[in-house]
């Protein structure tokens, strides 16, 4: 008996201590930083409704949760809680938060009120620069490129990357990675550049500068390079008209730029352009997006429709017959994300048709939805959403940012032409005409915040020469007066430049002729332009012109008749104290071009890594490019000699070491950027003339010397061959080292065994 009382006893006991101490609730497996990311992405979706799966494919606009000044947001409006509702969103993009504070308000709605908690991706732009007033902003991406130089473009990344985070924004639609052959097309001050090689060693030092040590670090954003694919060469240079183009020049130049992007630089974002490859709209190229993107080069991150691309598969290339259709046709190819294509309620409805009428399967759905969820759980938005208030102040536009900016702005500036060295302005010059209404401008460039301003060439002279040098401004035109105004713009220009020792006329491109939409049919200067150097020209005075432009132009005039030539680019937050330090000698110039200047539109396209039909014989012209790729001066002169090519003979899988000594043959210390260059002598297919293949800075000061070394692997070497199989074919290889891709001041050759 007493047995079975204490038995009884003991059962009371538990079940009173099982009242009092309940079970804690189970871990959801897609909360659990712990676990695998694919296990979690695989648990929240067996979670998740149709509906709520539809919801993370679709993007809002800051207006919509956010109530906003202009460009930026100032608080969460009421909104928010509105269209983020019980199921959530998938992203917000044209936010710009004046705050972190915003943002994370924004998160803990989604977090707190939706059903599964998962977080919002803000999304916004910074292709030199986060695109909100007051951020650190480069020189363009073409800019850039003229450097020559990737450690500066990967510590750009850093800092672009670092102001983001700290507003709370998770991604950036960046870099641009076509590659422009046609520069009447309004984006190529997007772009690196021509050619693939350097575009990709460019593209993946911005990926990895933006995407940092872990995308969950507080200073790291995903990179979403664009626009996939080939789009750099539309019909005409007109932005989204259609590429016409085989699959092997494709993945020669093209796609290689990206794959080098994912492959090398980790990149978790893509974005599918507007334009068509041979008929098939990009947003719907199954064999772009998934064979290529993600089985052969094992793209984990997801892919984001151009603004509106969707759409045009219904309304411009005319392939869909309704919202479902383009909807299906476009997930199923591989797309994971929309991007302002359909209002929410349509999309939602679309989708949801789409899936009914087998348009789309659930497979693919769950695979687009997957794709965004693994982002966002590698971002840690699940795991610490939220961003300290306080970094902002500490990160944003700093001094070290703002040294960052100058730097690269100084390395961007080429130096076309300097008869009897005129630059850089030497002792003997005491007064200088600065002419031409770009000398003021202050824009910064296509994708930076359109009310912030960088310092204007004429007062970054001002500011830099002090009292040394008396410095007067003239317009000497403006575009919105009288011919009677114009002539005494004009007027007063001329008398000033008549007054000055030296002339310094800024030409290029008004704002409203340049960027994205703003495709041009021919690359002269407008007339007001002409008619401003030719009459300063006649002056008889030394005269400078400094280019203001996102794109190379024609300007063979100049070219011929002026005896310094600057290109400058747009150089962002200290564009005008950088080209200030060049013309006054404070720093000796280093950019080369990363783009050929042509001598008409009637050579277009026109790029130094042709074929070798490729020929631009005409009866009317020279032949040749105005400026050739790769090509910029110093103010000092260099010796190339003593070419090395360690392994005259190599298997196709080897690699192949070169070397050349470089001497500064001059009087100032100066950076020469050393290019290689390489020829496949015979191959089973068309192979360019040549190819850039490396490329290095070195600084030498006055009768220095030093030693440039190149590692060329086989993956330099390979072709896609008539099997359309990338190999390495045996036979002679030609070595090309110069100054500029037609400056080539040593030559050797190796073979493949």
């Amino acid at each position: 008996m007493k047995k079975k009382n204490a038995t009884i006893l003991a059962l009371l006991t538990m079940t009173f201590c099982s009242f009092n101490n309940p079970k804690h609730p189970v871990k959801l497996l897609y909360k659990d930083p712990a676990s695998p990311v694919d296990k979690r992405v695989a648990d929240l979706l067996s979670r998740m409704t149709t509906a709520e799966k539809i919801k993370q494919l679709d993007m809002y606009w800051g207006h919509q949760v956010a109530n906003m000044k202009g460009h930026e947001a100032v608080s969460m409006s009421d909104n928010a809680k509105i269209n983020i509702g019980t199921q959530g969103i998938g992203s917000v993009h044209d936010l710009y938060p004046l705050t972190a504070a915003i943002t994370n308000q924004i998160q803990r709605c989604a977090l707190e009120k939706t059903r599964l908690g998962i977080p919002v991706l803000f999304i916004e732009e910074g292709l030199h620069g986060y695109e909100s007033l007051g951020s650190t902003t480069f020189p363009t991406p073409m800019a850039l490129a003229g450097a020559w130089d990737t450690a500066i473009v990967h510590k750009a990344g850093r800092i672009i990357a670092t102001e983001m985070r700290a507003h709370g924004v998770g991604m950036i639609l960046g870099p641009v990675l076509c590659l422009p052959r046609d520069p009447r097309w309004g984006r190529v001050e997007e772009t690196y550049g021509e050619d693939p090689y350097l575009a990709a060693a460019n593209g993946v030092a911005m990926v990895k500068g933006l995407q940092g040590r872990m995308l969950s670090d507080p200073d790291a954003v995903l990179s979403e390079p664009k626009h996939f694919a080939v789009h750099g060469v539309p019909e005409a240079g007109s932005n989204t008209a259609p590429v016409n183009m085989g699959e092997r020049e494709a993945r020669s130049s093209f796609l290689y730029v990206f794959e080098k992007a994912v492959k090398e630089g980790g990149a978790l974002g893509m974005m599918a352009a507007y334009s068509e490859i041979d008929g098939i709209p990009c947003v719907d190229n199954r064999w772009l997006l998934k064979d290529v993107l993600r089985k052969e080069w094992g793209f984990k991150g997801f892919v984001l429709s151009d603004l509106g691309a969707i759409k045009m598969s219904l309304n411009n290339h005319q392939i869909a017959s309704s919202p479902a259709d383009a909807l299906g046709q476009t997930f199923t190819a591989g797309l994971d994300m929309q991007f302002y294509d359909f209002p929410h309620d349509q999309f939602l409805d679309a989708m949801t048709q789409a899936l009914k009428n087998k348009q789309l399967s659930l497979s693919d759905l769950n695979r687009a939805v997957s794709n965004v969820l693994r982002v966002k759980f590698m971002l840690g938005l699940f795991d610490h959403p939220y961003i300290d208030e306080e970094l902002l102040k500490k990160v944003n536009h700093t001094e070290s940012s703002r040294a960052a900016a100058l730097k690269a702005a100084q390395e961007s500036i080429s130096l076309l032409k300097n008869e009897n060295s005129l630059l850089p302005l030497g002792t003997n010059v005491h007064s200088v005409a600065v002419i031409g209404p770009l000398a003021e401008s202050t824009y910064l460039g296509g994708y930076a915040n359109k009310e912030g301003k960088g310092v204007a060439i004429v007062d970054g002279l001002k500011q830099r020469a002090g009292n040394s040098l008396d410095i007067k401004y003239e317009k000497g035109y403006s575009s919105d007066t009288s011919a009677a105004k114009q002539t005494e713009l004009l007027q007063k220009a001329i008398g000033t430049v008549s007054s000055a020792d030296v002339t310094i006329v800024v030409l290029g491109e008004d704002i409203n002729e340049v960027g994205e939409g703003k495709d041009r049919s021919d690359l002269d200067l407008n007339e007001q332009q002409t008619r401003l150097i030719e009459a300063v020209h006649k002056t008889g005075k030394p005269t400078v012109v400094v280019l203001f432009n996102g794109r190379p132009l024609c300007i063979n005039w100049v070219a011929k008749k002026v005896p310094a030539i600057v290109e400058s680019w747009f150089l962002g937050d200290a564009g005008g104290l950088a080209i200030a330090d060049v013309l006054l000698g404070k720093v000796n110039p280093s950019g080369k071009l990363p783009m050929t200047f042509p001598r008409s539109v009637g050579q277009l396209p026109y790029y130094y890594n042709h074929k070798p039909t490729s020929r631009h014989v005409y009866v009317d012209q020279d032949t040749s490019a105005l400026f050739p790729f790769g090509h910029g001066l110093s103010y000092t002169t260099f010796q190339y000699s003593g070419l090395k090519i360690a392994q005259p003979r190599i298997p196709h899988n080897g690699s192949i070491d070169i070397s050349i000594s470089i001497k500064n043959t001059g009087r100032v210390e100066g950076t020469e950027v050393v290019q290689l260059y390489l020829r496949d002598v015979i191959a089973s297919v068309t192979t360019p003339v040549k190819s850039l293949k490396g490329f290095k800075r070195i600084t030498l000061k006055p009768g220095e010397s030093g030693i440039v070394q190149f590692k060329m692997d086989n993956k330099e070497l390979m072709l896609w061959n008539r099997e359309m199989k990338q190999v390495v074919e045996p036979g002679e290889f030609k070595i090309m080292i110069g100054s500029s891709s037609e400056d080539i001041r040593a030559r050797g050759s190796f073979y493949v065994k």
